[in-house]
């Protein structure tokens, strides 16, 4: 496997004491340190001069974390506490009132927080901010909705360039948390069809890792993170990168690269520069 470690001095956000509660979700300019107008022109310099100066087995990749708006789970963990929800409610499938599993849909809150956050890739876009050459997300609905509601309802891609990868590694922390158990893929290819959608290889038609009565645990959401890591940096030729996914998987990713936990709200963007090391993959 690679060796991955986050480039700071770019952003807000990669700073390892950085307050996440603080920088928020949707920060200007993606939390980008440098305001002038030449910002994204000055980034993009520099990151093809890491690349025409590193040793031939590095790489670096700019990585557009996105976490998916606000779902119903999301709104019931809030009325009842994380605790009593981990505890209790989380292994139901509603209350009566608010249905969360399986595979919960976005919220109006949830849609509204993906449309703030194509409003910002329209801004700063108008400022020579990079678009993502390949698109990844999770298998589940509140994270493919978000991507649509960002890159196909807005009109900063064509529609050639309107393709993302859906790959079960990418989902959220699975097990006993109804929440997270995905829908069926035939489900799934009729409310996200091809050609803009499209099934990693092998992708199972029924969700057969999810149990009810064992949750994964968070090495192993790590070592699925330094999976999607590793498949990138030994495949993809783009250097600009999108996944649109969960906290947990999130946090996966940043675990795999020796950082702490970072609390991205519901529609945040996460923008890191990552090192990658390929030398163990060769």
């Amino acid at each position: 496997m690679g060796e991955y470690t986050i480039e700071t001095g770019f952003f807000a956000q990669d700073d390892p004491a950085a307050d996440g509660a603080t920088i928020g979700a949707l920060p200007d300019r993606f939390g980008l340190l440098d305001n002038s107008p030449e910002r994204w022109e000055t980034f993009k310099k520099r990151i093809d001069e890491l690349n025409a100066t590193a040793p031939k087995s590095v790489r670096y990749k700019v990585f557009y974390f996105v976490r998916h708006g606000q779902g119903h789970h999301n709104v019931a963990e809030a009325k009842y506490g994380t605790q009593v929800w981990d505890a209790h409610w989380s292994k139901l499938y509603n209350d009566g009132e608010i249905k969360w599993g399986p595979d919960p849909e976005l919220t109006p809150i949830g849609i509204a927080q993906a449309e703030a956050a194509r409003q910002l890739w329209e801004t700063e876009h108008k400022y020579g901010l990079p678009l993502p050459d390949r698109h990844y997300a999770s298998p589940m609905n509140r994270a493919l909705r978000t991507w649509h509601e960002i890159f196909v309802n807005g009109d900063m891609l064509s529609p050639e360039q309107q393709r993302v990868t859906i790959l079960e590694n990418l989902r959220e922390e699975y097990g006993e948390h109804t929440c997270d158990l995905r829908s069926p893929r035939s489900v799934i290819a009729r409310a996200f069809p091809p050609p803009i959608y499209e099934f990693d290889d092998g992708f199972a038609e029924e969700d057969t890792i999810w149990k009810p009565d064992e949750r994964e645990t968070k090495d192993h959401v790590k070592e699925r993170a330094r999976a999607v890591l590793d498949r990138i940096f030994a495949q993809d030729q783009g250097r600009y990168i999108c996944i649109t996914a969960h906290s947990g998987i999130i946090n996966g990713f940043l675990a795999a690269m020796g950082r702490p936990r970072y609390p991205l709200p519901t529609g945040g963007i996460l923008p890191l520069v990552i090192r990658g090391d390929l030398r163990q993959l060769r």
